[in-house]
């Protein structure tokens, strides 16, 4: 079943990035900085979309990763594969939601609520299976083995530079909070 578990979980966690983005309440802070480089960029090149930013802010990561590890593996590329594959399919999915006719405060709560969960469970399904994960995910194992963190530990460091990563982007494209605002950091809280 892992085949199925992995894409069934980029699936979901597409649908729940759109669903949040939807929301307007502001986005996962893991995928915020992509999404910020997505509305700066399509403001010059309008056929840069949200998924494409998120493989090529993955890509960039990757090679981040690369330097502190001090090494390349070759799961780094299947990483960029499953990134692809999510970029890809992110893009659909906020094609489709953006046909939802629904908006309003009541759906905005709903549709951020519903993308929430549905994020969560897109990640544990794809914690679940033997592939590599997206790049996100891979930085906090490893990081976490090299430098002998626990994984919750390093993933929450990982979180909060995120989302200060989104912040300052968000602050510095658009000196206000766009993409980043009060969902972004219930987001990281509960998460």
């Amino acid at each position: 079943y892992s085949e199925l578990a992995y894409f069934i979980g980029i699936f979901v966690l597409a649908l729940g990035t759109a669903l949040m983005e939807k929301a307007d309440f502001g986005i996962s802070m893991v995928v915020a900085p992509a999404y910020l480089i997505h509305l700066k960029v399509s403001e010059y090149i309008p056929f840069f979309s949200f998924g494409m930013s998120e493989y090529v802010f993955q890509a960039v990561l990757l090679i981040f990763l690369s330097l502190v590890m001090g090494k390349f593996k070759k799961s780094y590329l299947l990483s960029f594969a499953t990134a692809f594959l999510y970029g890809t399919v992110l893009d659909i999915a906020m094609k489709v939601v953006s046909l939802f006719p629904y908006s309003g405060l009541v759906w905005q709560v709903i549709f951020y609520i519903a993308g929430l969960i549905i994020c969560s469970v897109g990640v544990a399904l794809l914690l679940h299976t033997y592939f590599p994960p997206e790049a996100y995910e891979l930085a906090v194992k490893e990081l976490s083995a090299k430098f002998n963190v626990t994984i919750g530990k390093t993933k929450t460091i990982y979180d909060c530079c995120s989302c200060a990563l989104a912040i300052v982007l968000s602050l510095c494209f658009f000196k206000a909070f766009v993409g980043v605002k009060w969902g972004t950091i219930a987001c990281a809280i509960i998460n």
